[in-house]
Formats: C-alpha cells, structure tokens, sequence
C-alpha cells in the first residue's frame, strides 16, 4: 500500500498541491490547488488504479473495495488533516456547481457505509414483518428499529459534526447546535404547539416557531456554515487566552436563537418547496422520470453530479416519509452487473474474466466503479447497452410509482426497502421485474455484441494489410519498433522490467530516435509524459514500449507522439519520435524494454534476435 501511495502522491502533484483528501467507496477524492500538475494519464496506467476522474472540483482516483487501506496510507504519507479543511479556501475560481458538490460529498460521503448498513437494516424488519416472523410489539423488533433508525432520527446531530469538519469550523461545536435541533424540551415545545390552544413561546419579544427537526437536512448545514464564518472571526479577534471558550459561548448564545428563528423556519419552507416540486414534476411523467433517471445514472456518478441528489433523496423522507427517487437508481445499478456478468462469462483472458466476475459481485451491493471503469466503460458497448436496459427497467418502475421507506445505496436490498407498511404489493413486484429487465436486458445484450466483435475481430492472414516492410510477419510474430542493439531484459536498470513482473521481452538501445509500431492493431495506451505507449494488435497481443529508464521524470520533454489512444495503426506506422541525444546528455539512460504484457496469456514469449536490429526487423515471437 506505502508503495501504490507514494505513486498517487507523486501523481497528484505532490503534498504541497493537495488541499484536502477523502474517500467514498470506492474512490480517493483529492481538492488540489493546480490541477495541471496532475498526472492522469500516469496514474491510469498505475497497477491498483482503476480509473481516474476530474469532476466537481476534485480530482477522483478510482482505487475498488480496499480504497479505505489506500486512503490511510496516503494519509499516513502526507500527513494531511482531511478533517479540517474549509471548502471557502482555493474555491474561489471553481464554478458554483462544482463547490456544491464538493461540499455535499463531503458531507456525505463518511455516511454513505452507516447510510447504507441502515436502510437495509429497515429493509430487513420489513420483511419480517410482512412475513409475520415478528411484530412491532416485540422487543426483538424494538430493539432492531431503534438501531436502525437512530441515525435519522438525530441526523442534525451527525450532520452537525460532518458539516462543522467540512466548512472548517469545530465540529463539536455544529454538533451542540444540531443536538438543540432535537432536545426533548424542542420536541416537547413542537407537541405543544400543536394542540389548539398552543401558547406561543418568544425569545426576546420575537415569536419561535417550533418545527420536528429529527431526520431534516438542511437547517443544520445552513446553521453549520454559519457557526463556522463566526467562529473564524471570533478566532482572529478574540485574544488567544480567552477564545477557547469565548468563541463557543458566542456562537451557540448566537447561532442557535438565529437557527430556530430564521434558519429553521426558512429551510422548513425551502424542504417542503422542493418536495413539492419534486412531486410534481414527478407526477407528471413517471415513467419518463424512470427513463432518464435509470438511463442517466452512471454518468451522474462518473461526474460526481450524483451527490446533488443526494440531499433531495434525504429531505422526501423527511418530509413525505418515502422516496420515489432511489428505486429508479436501482436498475441502473443491476444493468451494469448484468453486462459485467456477461463479460465474465464470454472473457476468455483469465485476468480480465476475474476483473469482471468480482466486479459484477461488487455491483450487486451498489458499488458499481470497478465495473464501470474496470470492465464495461473501456469496452464502451457493454455501459452503453446497460444504460439503455436500466432505462428500460427504471421506466417499469416509475410508471408503477414504487417507493422506498428508508434511505440506502442503491442495491440487491432496495427490495426490501420498498416493502410499504401495509405488506407486500404490485408496487414491490415492480421493482423486482424492473431489476430483472435491466439484467436481463444488458446481459444479453452484452453477451450477444461480445461474440459479434470476437468474430469480426479474427482475421485471416491475409486480411490485414500491413504497411510496406521488408519482411513478411506472421500473426504471432513482433517486429523491432526501434532500431539498435538488442540486449535481454534482465539487463534493465530498471528491477521493474528487468524481473518480468510487467511482462517477457527484449530490451532496444537505440541508434535512431523513432519508434514503430510493432504489430497492427489500436493504440491501447499513451502516457502523458509520451515516454511509453501501448499497442494492442488485432489478435490480442499486448506490446508495450517504454522509451528509456525513468524518463518519465523529462514529463514530454524531447518527445513528441504522432498517434493518439484509440488510433488504428499499421505494421512500421510511426508512434513517436523522440531526441535521444538530448536524453542521454540530461542524464537518462535510453535502454527501451519491448514487453508483452499479457505473456501470461501465452505458452511462452522468446527473443528471435540478440543482435542489432532495424525497425521492422522480426523481435519476439509469441507462442500460442
């Protein structure tokens, strides 16, 4: 884990750009200062990077199920209180849109485990009660719902502490005010006020208006961003032997009369505005809600835009008691297992088939990232097939109207949590047939398009049209890309190559600063530092070519690419040129491994020249 940290460190630009750090999921979510000092294409093509991201104002790594391992190693590397960083800092150039969502993540994101874990506590309860396996008069059942709903219940209180961490204030402190959200003498006072002959209570002359704020949302954010601005200049003012109890004292005797006479009552009205709102835009077409909903999904993800969605999904509870929102999620979820589950299936390369198998695993429990960035994304047809079955499947189930009692990630348990109170009905019946469209749908559509391009993708011989070359190439065979003296792998300086780990090959020390493509084929990969390239040919071998050692380092510098990633390239095309000159004389040394980097997919991969070579000049030869 030290190891892969100090790659993404280094490939973020290092300490000093990072601004803040957290992590979701599946994914470490950077803020950095100068996002052009990022190296994405480098940290794409790091072993244990799945994917990278650049949206909402962070720059996202996608790192699968053990992101919390990574997280505390980088954390542990560069020393970074990710707590306490105030989102007003270095925001200022970002647009409105992008600070939102990365306030809302935020805030969010360290509850999206305990989110989660709930909901499918409520979702198991309901079934048993539908099933009469307990009643709501038992202890069991007592007991269990507590659990499962105290985190609502007191959400001003998390939130308090969430929010406070993410404006940059004391988190302690936010939490007290979301604790008078919901004392027993408020909730007291809000029973009180609803009997006819209520006396009306005043702080100061001014009337209060008592509102049930267990489970809000938005009163305790607005009230957390606001004791935060106060604290800071409190900080800056006050004398440093008095502040540490000053500051507090203010802001509470000042905060939370302003929470329960301005703030409350105001974000009250703006939540059951924007249910309102909701609803009817709901209403009017559900099953086109359901479309775009399910079609959309994944993009909203992959651009973080779903973090805005968040806070309304949350405030239909508080203020309906139910969402319509999360079950459309839902077949988006199951479409992208279904294509990854086709893709494990029809996979014949052992390592890809095990990326997707524990990828559509992970999806079944909501956690789509390593099957979208892993599997079905760079393949582009399976994500796109799945985002049209997802829209089908969410269609059925907004044109039925299902809901969900609790909140959680969208998954295999959103079943249970659309069970409604009154037992099982059409409703729950929906949401199953439009999960099992979705799979169905992206399964076979998937499953279908992966052995029509399989075949498509096997020429004859005869059908290739290699660029004039001097030497007739065999499907198996790898010419020379440079031209130089060929010396066996394990003589890199660099342990990496030199071991195999990435790969069998040879080794180029090149004459000539121009590299040629190998095989025909795409161009799999490109770094960004133009120093290596990938090329995958039309009968699945994967050469790599890495110009020097630890050139890397020049970030471009005398290196130009004439080709880019998804270009078709030809047998001697030319893919970069480069000035080996000015390398060797700024001190790199420009021995060039030639790897195979799916040899394990071969018999064996043996050297056919140890001598000097010409571009095109039979290299490799890769046995069946």
């Amino acid at each position: 884990m030290t190891e892969l940290a100090q790659k993404i460190v280094a490939g973020v630009g290092g300490r000093d750009n990072i601004i803040s750090l957290m992590h979701c999921a599946t994914r470490l979510r950077f803020k950095l200062k100068h996002l052009s000092k990022a190296q994405a294409e480098v940290l794409k093509n790091t072993p244990g990077i799945i994917m990278v991201v650049e949206s909402g104002g962070q720059f996202q790594v996608v790192i699968g199920n053990h992101v919390a391992d990574v997280f505390n190693a980088v954390n542990t590397l560069i020393g970074l209180d990710t707590g306490s960083q105030s989102v007003v800092e270095g925001d200022a150039k970002d647009g409105l849109l992008s600070r939102f969502v990365f306030i809302i993540s935020g805030i969010f994101t360290p509850l999206i485990g305990l989110l989660a874990a709930t909901g499918i506590l409520k979702g198991l309860l309901a079934v048993a009660l539908a099933l009469h396996w307990t009643t709501e008069q038992s202890g069991t059942y007592l007991l269990l719902f507590s659990a499962s709903d105290s985190l609502f219940y007191f959400f001003p209180i998390i939130l308090g502490y969430t929010a406070g961490k993410r404006f940059g204030g004391s988190p302690f402190l936010t939490m007290v005010i979301g604790g008078a959200l919901v004392h027993p003498l408020i909730l007291r006072a809000f029973e009180s006020a609803q009997m006819p002959d209520a006396t009306v209570l005043h702080f100061l002359g001014l009337p209060i208006t008592f509102i049930n704020y267990t489970s809000s949302v938005i009163p305790i954010i607005f009230s957390a961003w606001l004791c935060s601005l106060m604290e800071k200049r409190l900080n800056a003012w006050l004398p440093s032997a008095i502040k540490n109890f000053f500051t507090p004292l203010l802001c509470m005797v000042v905060i939370i009369p302003v929470t329960f006479l301005v703030v409350g009552p105001l974000s009250a009205w703006v939540s059951e505005l924007i249910a309102a709102g909701y609803l009817y835009l709901y209403h009017a077409a559900p099953w086109f809600a359901g479309v775009v909903m399910g079609g959309l999904w994944q993009i909203f993800v992959m651009f973080g835009l779903h973090w805005g969605l968040v806070p309304l999904c949350i405030n239909n509870f508080t203020v309906l008691g139910y969402d319509t929102m999360l079950p459309l999620m839902m077949p988006a979820i199951m479409a992208q297992v279904g294509s990854a589950l086709a893709i494990f299936l029809c996979e014949r390369d052992g390592q890809k088939k095990l990326v997707a198998g524990s990828a559509a695993l992970t999806g079944l429990f909501g956690i789509t990232e390593p099957a979208v960035y892993g599997v079905n994304l760079p393949r582009k047809y399976p994500f796109i097939i799945a985002c049209v079955s997802g829209a089908i499947g969410a269609g059925l189930i907004g044109f039925t109207q299902t809901k969900v009692y609790s909140f959680g990630i969208p998954s295999i348990f959103t079943f249970m949590q659309t069970i409604p109170p009154t037992g099982i009905d059409f409703t729950v019946w929906a949401s199953v047939i439009g999960a099992v469209i979705a799979v169905v749908g992206a399964f076979g559509g998937t499953g279908i398009f992966y052995l029509a391009l399989s075949r498509k993708n096997r020429p004859d011989a005869e059908a290739v049209s290699p660029a004039p070359a001097t030497h007739r190439v065999s499907p198996q065979t790898i010419v020379a890309p440079l031209a130089g003296k060929v010396v066996p792998l394990s003589s890199a300086a660099d342990a990496t190559f030199a071991s195999g780990l990435l790969g069998k090959g040879v080794a180029i020390v090149p004459t000539l600063g121009e590299v040629r493509s190998p095989v025909t084929g795409r161009v799999a990969s490109l770094f960004a530092t133009l120093h290596a390239i990938g090329i995958e040919s039309s009968d699945g071998v994967e050469v790599l070519i890495h110009v020097g050692i630890d050139t890397v380092k020049l970030n471009g510098q005398y290196f130009t690419a004439h080709v880019q990633i998804g270009d078709d390239v030809v047998v001697g095309e030319r893919l970069l040129t480069f000035d080996a000159d000015a390398i060797a004389a700024a001190g790199f040394d420009l021995t060039t491994p030639i790897l195979i980097s799916n040899s394990d997919d071969y018999t064996d991969v043996l050297p056919l020249n140890l001598e000097a070579v010409n571009i095109q000049e039979p290299l490799l030869s890769v046995i069946q």
